[in-house]
């Protein structure tokens, strides 16, 4: 089982990307918002821009080991929403990881 809980609901991630901020980068765009609760909130969005539902999974599925493998390092108390770009599903996890850690690290939600 994950560490965080997933973000399902269309009102959570209007919520996060209305108040949470952004970090871009040309492989993966982070919103990150500071929440009142302990639990760590991830959503993960692929538009159909970044290709057929085969691309669209493999993003989903990099951007999942990314961020497992930076679970350690992650503060609780905070909601994330991943967005893939059209490069995201073409990259390995290790680049993913490597721009979701600047990412977190400029919006201080790492330990």
């Amino acid at each position: 089982m994950d560490f965080y809980l997933s973000i399902n609901k269309n009102g959570e991630f209007r919520r996060v990307y209305s108040r949470g901020k952004s970090f871009v980068s040309p492989v993966l765009v982070s919103y990150v918002m500071k929440t009142r609760g302990p639990d760590v909130r991830v959503g993960i969005t692929t538009s159909k821009k970044i290709g057929n539902a085969v691309k669209r999974s493999r993003a989903r599925r990099v951007i999942r080991a990314a961020l497992r493998s930076l679970g350690g390092e992650i503060k609780p108390g905070y909601s994330f929403i991943f967005v893939a770009r059209s490069k995201t599903a073409a990259v390995k996890s290790t680049d993913i990881r490597r721009a979701m850690f600047f990412q977190l690290k400029k919006a201080g939600a790492l330990k």
